[in-house]
């Protein structure tokens, strides 16, 4: 709903906006992976919407590296002009400024909040002839003399984090077996290679629905209509792995007010689209729309808990 009263009530700016659209240069949105992945498909999605309601190009500009940090650095340095835009996540807009000593940025000072754009939950799977039918049964396996292990998608992932929070929260005796990439780490998973792992659900649903992996929680507000068998955190009881991956638009600091409130408008409203929440849920995304003053409140409330977590594991990134 105010997604739509935002676009209404932005009409005029818009139009207002096309006038001075720049002298036609383009907007570009940084995106810190590569092509092809999540971040990109949201970030396209976005462009291709938001360009003729703007009225002058929107091009996406992949710079991949250093867990993100190399194309959020660019966007920090970039000229608040209105012309520059990141596609950030929880991991370089909250996570890695308690996990890196050197951070080339900070998360909430170089940045202007400009729209949250999407979610991701995250889900614990194990293999599907894992002993443990439930929670309470992993945590169980734990405690009782027999060490698990756990696989990441990454050393210092919000995998790592999560499932670490996990194995401390709850008292167990788990090691850490990091993978390079989310399809390693599952596939070791289904063979056994390990107890479970923590994975964003869209990455593990096909071997969840095919019976190779079982998913005992999922950090979704309820459960999945595809998979209602699966129960959520809270209904398993460790409410504290309700933890989404985000997505959202960033601008540097210091750029103009009114040109972070014409991107937002635009972006909001193509969000607002059916083919392009389809697009995205066909991708994995939730969509779940914050406009700039809702997602700063957000941005820091999610810092606040990923320094909790952290503190907690004493998970780093060497950098």
């Amino acid at each position: 709903m105010f997604t739509r009263r935002l676009i209404l009530g932005s009409g005029a700016g818009l139009i207002a906006g096309r006038a001075r659209a720049q002298d036609g240069r383009p907007i570009r949105i940084i995106v810190p992976a590569p092509p092809g992945g999540p971040t990109d498909i949201l970030a396209r999605a976005i462009a291709e919407r938001a360009a003729p309601v703007l009225g002058q190009p929107v091009v996406v500009d992949n710079r991949a590296g250093a867990g993100g940090v190399i194309g959020t650095e660019a966007a920090a340095r970039a000229a608040p002009d209105g012309l520059t835009f990141v596609l950030g996540h929880n991991q370089t807009h909250a996570s890695n400024q308690a996990m890196m000593a050197r951070l080339p940025y900070h998360v909430i000072d170089s940045f202007v909040p400009v729209a949250k754009l999407a979610t991701v939950h995250h889900a614990l799977v194990v293999p599907a002839n894992h002993r443990a039918r439930d929670i309470a049964g992993l945590i169980a396996a734990g405690r009782d003399g027999g060490k698990l292990s756990y696989a990441s998608s990454q050393a210092g992932s919000a995998s790592h984090v999560i499932a670490e929070t996990f194995v401390r929260q709850s008292g167990m005796d788990a090691t850490h077996v990091p993978y390079r990439g989310a399809a390693p780490a599952a596939t070791d998973t289904v063979a056994g290679v390990v107890d479970f792992y923590v994975a964003t659900f869209p990455s593990v649903a096909p071997l969840v629905q095919d019976g190779r992996l079982r998913a005992l929680e999922i950090g979704a507000p309820a459960r999945l209509p595809d998979f209602p068998q699966v129960p959520t955190a809270v209904e398993a009881n460790v409410p504290f792995m309700a933890v989404d991956a985000w997505f959202g638009l960033f601008a540097p600091r210091g750029t103009p007010e009114a040109a972070v409130a014409r991107f937002a408008a635009a972006a909001l409203g193509a969000l607002g689209e059916a083919a392009i929440a389809q697009r995205l849920a066909t991708a994995g995304f939730t969509v779940s729309a914050l406009p700039p003053a809702e997602f700063a409140a957000f941005q820091r409330a999610e810092v606040a808990r990923w320094n909790e977590m952290v503190a907690l594991t004493g998970v780093r990134i060497d950098d």
